[in-house]
C-alpha cells in the first residue's frame, strides 16, 4: 500500500479533505459569531440610513416590512418628544430604552461595538427577557431620535447547531469522496502500472511487451514512446546478435581453419614421407651401386619416378580440394546428359576395369538431362568409379545407376567387397583417411579422392553419402534435373 499511487492519491486526498473540514469547523466556531454580528450590524444601521433618505419612511409598509424580515423592533420620536412610534408590542419598554439613551443612562451588560457621531451600537443582556440583543441608538439627520434593535440571543445555539450539521455532512462527503477517488485513482494509475510491468519486461529483455490502453493525454504518449522505444531496442539488440553470432562464426572458422592447418600439414608430411624415404633410398642405391648392375639401375630409376608421380598427383588433388574447400574454384554450371558423361568414362576406364577383372553394369536410359559442373561431375564418377574398382572382391561386381526422384537424380555406385564399418563410415570423406591403409598403399590411393567428391558436392549445395549394402558398399550423390 505505501507503493501504490492510487493508495497515496486516496489518503492524499482524505487528509486534505479531513484538514478542511477542520479548517472549515474552526472558522466556523470562531469566526461566524463575528460575521453574525456584523451582518445584525449592518441591518441596523441600513435602518438608519433608511430613515435619513425619508424621515416618512417610518410610516410606510416598505419600512415595517424590512424590519419584520429582519427580527427588528425599533421606536422613533421627533426632537420634541412629542410622539413615539414604534413597531414593538411592548410600546412602553422601548420608549422607555430611547429616553434611557437620551437621559445618558447607561445599562449594565452593555458592550458598545461601533460608535460615530450620529449613532451608537450596542450588544446589551435584557435581564428582564434573559437574552442579549444588538441595539442601535442615534439621531436622524433631520434631529430627530431612532432606536432600533435585534435579538441575538440564539447565535451560540444555532452556531452550535450548524457545527454539528456541517460535521456530519463533512464526515458523510469525505466518505463518499474517498471511495469515488480511490476508484477513479485505480482507473488513472492502471495506464501507469502497465507502463511499470512494460518496463519490467523490457528490463529482461522481453520486448514483445506493448501499451494497449491507448489515450492522448501524457500517459499515452509515454506509452506510445514506451512502444518505439521497444521496438527500437529489440531491432538494436537483434543486430547485435547477429553481429555477435557473425563474430563468433568467424572465431570458429578461424579455429578450424587453424585446426584444418595443423592436420592438413601433419597428413601432408605423412604422405609424403614413404615416398620421399623410397626416392632417398633408392638414390642412395642408385648412386652406390648403379653403375655396376645396369638392371639394378633402371629398376631404381623406375621406382624413383613412380614414387615422384605419386608425390606430383598427390600435391596436385590437395590443391585441387583446397581451392574447392575455399571456393577459389568457381563453378561452371551447364546442362548436360548424366548418362552420356558416366557411358563416356566407363570407355576411357575399360583398361583399368579390364585389369581389375571386374564386370560393370549400367543399364539406365538415358538421356537424363542435369545442371551442374560436368568437369566436376565427371571428376565425382571418375573417384566414385575408382574406388570401387580399388576395393572389389567376391563377384568382382561393378553396377552403376541413376534413379530420378522429384527434381533430382541419384546416382548410385555399388561395388561387392569387404563392407566398411558402421562407426568409420561418415569419416570416409576425410582427407587422408584410409580404411584399410595397406590396401590404399598398394594401390596408390592417397585418401583425398572422397574429400575431393565432399567437396564438389557441398559446392554444388548437392549430397553425397555411403552406405554397406548386400555383399558390399554403395555410395550415392545427387544432382538436380534441368528442365
Amino acid at each position: 500500500m505505501k507503493k501504490s499511487i492510487g493508495a497515496r492519491m486516496a489518503i492524499a486526498f482524505a487528509v486534505l479533505m479531513v484538514t478542511a473540514l477542520v479548517i472549515m469547523g474552526l472558522a466556523n466556531k470562531l469566526l461566524l459569531n463575528r460575521y453574525y454580528y456584523s451582518e445584525k450590524q449592518e441591518i441596523l444601521v441600513d435602518s438608519l440610513t433608511k430613515l435619513n433618505a425619508d424621515e416618512e419612511a417610518v410610516n410606510t409598509d416598505e419600512f415595517n416590512n424590512f424590519c419584520s424580515e429582519n427580527s427588528l423592533v425599533y421606536a422613533y420620536t421627533n426632537s420634541s418628544l412629542s410622539e413615539i412610534i414604534t413597531n414593538s408590542s411592548d410600546g412602553e419598554g422601548m420608549a422607555g430604552r430611547l429616553l434611557g439613551h437620551l437621559l445618558s443612562m447607561d445599562e449594565k451588560n452593555t458592550t458598545v461595538l461601533e460608535q460615530t457621531d450620529s449613532y451608537q451600537v450596542t450588544k446589551i443582556h435584557d435581564q428582564f427577557l434573559g437574552i442579549d440583543f444588538l441595539e442601535l441608538w442615534g439621531t436622524t439627520d433631520a434631529g430627530n431620535y431612532f432606536i432600533v434593535r435585534c435579538p441575538i440571543s440564539s447565535m451560540d445555539t444555532a452556531a452550535d447547531i450548524s457545527m454539528r450539521f456541517f460535521l456530519y455532512i463533512g464526515i458523510i462527503v469525505t466518505l463518499i469522496s474517498c471511495i469515488v477517488i480511490y476508484f477513479l485513482s485505480k482507473r488513472i494509475v492502471k495506464p501507469v502500472r502497465e507502463l511499470a510491468g512494460i518496463s519490467q519486461r523490457m528490463a529482461q529483455l522481453d520486448f514483445d511487451a506493448r501499451y494497449t490502453s491507448g489515450g492522448e493525454d501524457e500517459i499515452g504518449v509515454l506509452g506510445k514512446n514506451f512502444n518505439e522505444m521497444s521496438d527500437k531496442l529489440e531491432q538494436a539488440i537483434t543486430e547485435l546478435k547477429n553481429a555477435n553470432t557473425r563474430l563468433q562464426k568467424e572465431l570458429d572458422e578461424k579455429v578450424q581453419i587453424e585446426e584444418m592447418r595443423t592436420i592438413f600439414l601433419s597428413d601432408v608430411s605423412h604422405e609424403l614421407k614413404t615416398p620421399i624415404a623410397l626416392i632417398q633410398g633408392y638414390a642412395e642405391g642408385l648412386s652406390d651401386f648403379g653403375a655396376d648392375d645396369p638392371e639394378s639401375m633402371e629398376y631404381y630409376c623406375e621406382v624413383i619416378v613412380d614414387e615422384a608421380n605419386r608425390m606430383n598427383q598427390l600435391v596436385k588433388k590437395l590443391l585441387n580440394l583446397n581451392q574447392l574447400e575455399f571456393g577459389k574454384d568457381q563453378l561452371s554450371p551447364e546442362r548436360f546428359d548424366l548418362c552420356e558423361l558416366i557411358h563416356g568414362k566407363l570407355s576411357s576406364t575399360d583398361i583399368l576395369i579390364q585389369k581389375n577383372q571386374a564386370h560393370v553394369t549400367f543399364n539406365t536410359e538415358g538421356p537424363i538431362m542435369v545442371l551442374a559442373d560436368e568437369f566436376k561431375i565427371e571428376e565425382v564418377v571418375t573417384n566414385y568409379l575408382t574406388n570401387a574398382l580399388n576395393h572389389l572382391d567376391g563377384e568382382r561386381q561393378v553396377e552403376i545407376s541413376c534413379q530420378i526422384a522429384g527434381n533430382q537424380v541419384i546416382t548410385r555406385v555399388y561395388n561387392t567387397g569387404k563392407p566398411i564399418p558402421e562407426d568409420e563410415l561418415e569419416k570416409v570423406w576425410v582427407k587422408f583417411y584410409k580404411v584399410d591403409k595397406a590396401r590404399t598403399r598398394a594401390y596408390g590411393g592417397s585418401g583425398i579422392g572422397l574429400s575431393i567428391v565432399k567437396a564438389i558436392m557441398d559446392a554444388h549445395k548437392e549430397e553425397c553419402w555411403v552406405r554397406n549394402e548386400e555383399n558390399g558398399v554403395a555410395f550415392y550423390f545427387t544432382l538436380a534435373l534441368s528442365e
